[in-house]
């Protein structure tokens, strides 16, 4: 199907597999134009009481799933995204105000995301021997452990990455072997639906999958119902700390984002290629990106030349149409979270905080914005500031740098740029963060490495591995010989 700005689509929710439409309606608004392009279907209570208990059902059959049959199953969403690049490319665009190129390698994403999950299936340790017999009164048994599928499973998906953080909670369901109930951002539900749509075509057990758009009231049963051993959330810290605090005794995974910092050391060569980098990490899908570059701390003795260069390049860099091959900045999700920016960046000023680019706000198109002097106890310092606004700031010790960068509530990522192997090492020691990214952003991230942050920013790790390992839990067999 080709998405279309000339026509309002009807889209089904999808329950135990089927697709299905409603009498209650979600209005998708194209996040550039602001028109209404499609609706999807929404689901009450009732339609998530028969998702709910259709997965309990299907628990027995999913975890009884050979490898091959879920690597089949993975393969064939890669083989079908691929088909529909051209399609999920417009998708994003229109739904998300995705950039063409950031659509465009969120595709890539996906189909790599179903990809590493179709390859672990085919390497993944069901199990171990476990030697008992370390004391004299055990000298006769054996042990051996076997990893199951932990059963049905709650997923809750954000707006910024639709596809691919989507596919980082569905793909691993499917490897570990759990039916799930998945509730797609409101603001961008359709991408969701899309892999719903190629999943129903596949040899998925009856009930093993619903995608499932609803209002937060309804949807508040996938974070309190006993039935469901796992919840999965990504989204903003106040509202997954809120979850993990009502969902009784499932296991709990959080991803709540950051205000990611970036440090560079002065033995860095200042060239055109890092400030592109910088610039692209800070400023990428109008930065709404929990990795997203927030603060960039450059030392004394090339501070001036970072900011010289980084200034130069953002005046020409314009919020823009994300149609556009040429665009980096697109619109903000939607513009109450632009006006809400706006106000930040505007106290943070009225603080002392000095605008070296943008500040200029147009509906929910705010230009890239690069501030310095910004006091600590601002709240575009201290919180995640989720739109195209950095933070230059100036350090002269290392180790005063490192101490500034953990100073923050969040702990998802950092960069740090330096040839100097002891201070590689200082700060993966040191620093508070679930991931250090040595001689690049801390916007870096590849689909199969454990992902995740500390502090505020969450609990747990996605990535297909560590996901996996999250909806199984081990079994002990005890033989006595």
């Amino acid at each position: 199907m080709t998405l279309s700005t000339q026509e309002i689509l009807e889209l089904p929710l999808y329950v135990a597999g089927k697709a299905v439409k409603t009498t209650q309606w979600l209005d998708v608004h194209c996040k550039f134009s602001g028109n209404i392009y499609a609706r999807v279907a929404l689901a009450d209570d009732k339609v998530l009481e028969r998702a709910i208990s259709a997965a309990v059902k299907a628990e027995q059959e999913m975890a009884a799933l050979k490898p091959f049959q879920k690597q089949k199953i993975l393969l064939h969403c890669v083989k079908r995204f691929n088909e529909m690049r051209d399609e999920l490319t417009e998708l994003l665009i229109l739904e998300g105000g995705k950039p063409r190129n950031a659509a465009a390698a969120e595709v890539e994403r996906l189909i790599n995301t179903f990809q590493i999950a179709a390859d672990a299936v085919s390497t993944l340790n069901e199990g171990r021997l476990m030697p008992l017999a370390v004391t004299a009164a055990a000298g006769s048994y054996r042990g051996m452990v076997r990893n199951i599928p932990i059963g049905a499973v709650s997923l809750i998906s954000p707006f910024n990455f639709p596809l691919n953080l989507t596919a980082h909670k569905i793909a691993p369901a499917i490897a570990a072997g759990c039916p799930f109930v998945l509730k797609p951002a409101s603001l961008t539900p359709i991408s969701a639906l899309k892999i719903a749509e190629v999943l129903a075509e596949t040899d998925l057990p009856k009930g093993a999958f619903s995608v499932l758009p609803c209002q937060r009231e309804h949807a508040d049963i996938l974070v309190t119902d006993d039935r469901f051993k796992l919840l999965s959330f990504t989204g903003s810290d106040q509202v997954g700390w809120d979850m993990k605090a009502r969902a009784g005794r499932k296991k709990v995974t959080l991803e709540l984002g950051g205000n990611a910092a970036v440090l560079i050391e002065p033995d860095t060569e200042v060239t055109d290629a890092l400030i592109d980098r910088i610039i692209g990490g800070a400023y990428g899908h109008a930065g709404q990106v929990c990795i997203s570059i927030q603060r960039i701390l450059v030392h004394a003795d090339i501070y001036s030349d970072v900011k010289k260069k980084l200034v130069a390049k953002l005046k020409k860099i314009k919020a823009a149409d994300p149609s556009l091959d040429t665009t980096l900045v697109g619109p903000m999700i939607k513009e109450a979270e632009a006006l809400r920016l706006k106000k930040w960046v505007d106290k943070a000023e009225k603080k002392g905080a000095k605008i070296l680019n943008g500040g200029v706000l147009s509906k929910n198109l705010f230009e890239p914005t690069l501030l310095e002097n910004v006091d600590e106890t601002s709240e575009i310092y201290k919180d995640e500031a989720f739109g195209p606004v950095a933070i230059l700031e100036k350090y002269k010790d290392f180790e005063a740098g490192i101490s500034t960068i953990n100073k923050s509530r969040f702990g998802l990522q950092a960069g740090v740029y330096t040839q100097n192997l002891n201070k590689m090492l200082y700060a993966w020691d040191h620093l508070h963060v679930g991931g250090v990214i040595i001689n690049d952003i801390p916007t870096f991230r590849v689909d199969n490495m454990p992902y995740g942050g500390v502090k505020d920013s969450g609990l747990g790790r996605e990535g297909i591995q560590s996901a996996i390992r999250d909806m199984q839990e081990e079994r002990l067999l005890v033989i006595k010989q």
